[in-house]
């Protein structure tokens, strides 16, 4: 079983105690953690529990020390890429769409991360990269990174399109890599779909699936 859980802004405790009582194979948090300490400070109580996984949302940028405690954590990163996790090949997606670089349906701004590097003034450079804001910005080569892959589920911080503030892009992403199912975090009301294979979680909403 994967428990799902939706964005957590810092608080872990719920997570924590639902795994050292139901013991799921394995945890895949949607984005926003929003950590207050080092990942494997703040799940050190489980991480032989269980396999703990992550996606970025928008707001794992707003703060070096949130940047730096999740970021770090480069191989329970789900971004950009497809894992076999309990039985199921699941696609991670982080981060949102921003006007500065690509809002569907719009035509993106840039295309790669260098090619906004290289317009943004080196003024704006973070670290020597994109700036600290945008490395949770959704660039059309995230969407390449899947190119010729499949899954069983995408797991993505923003929504498909009949959310109401969805993107086709997300169904897209889904359709090509023949993805069965859509589980989201983001949008912290628990919007309920009707009749579609798209899940979303709500603010600190947990969800158990099997395969």
């Amino acid at each position: 079983m994967i428990l799902f859980c939706g964005d957590p802004h810092g608080e872990f405790d719920h997570i924590i105690q639902y795994v050292q009582r139901e013991r799921p194979a394995a945890v895949i948090i949607l984005g926003d953690l929003c950590l207050p300490q080092p990942f494997e400070q703040t799940f050190s109580s489980i991480l032989e529990l269980t396999s703990i996984w992550f996606i970025h949302g928008n707001h794992d940028t707003d703060d070096v020390s949130y940047y730096d405690h999740l970021f770090a954590c480069h191989d329970r990163n789900l971004h950009g890429r497809v894992v076999e996790i309990d039985g199921l090949k699941i696609a991670g997606l982080g981060g949102i769409f921003r006007n500065q670089v690509w809002y569907p349906p719009e035509e993106p701004q840039h295309i790669t991360k260098n090619d906004f590097m290289a317009r943004c003034g080196k003024g704006n450079l973070w670290r020597g990269g994109l700036p600290r804001k945008h490395r949770s910005t959704i660039f059309p080569e995230d969407m390449q990174c899947f190119t010729g892959l499949t899954a069983d589920i995408l797991v993505s911080h923003e929504a498909p399109i009949s959310h109401p503030h969805g993107f086709n892009a997300i169904d897209e992403l889904a359709e090509s890599l023949n993805a069965r199912t859509i589980i989201h975090g983001h949008h912290h009301d628990p919007f309920k779909y009707n009749g579609t294979n798209c899940i979303n979680l709500g603010l600190r909403e947990l969800l158990e699936i099997g395969c």
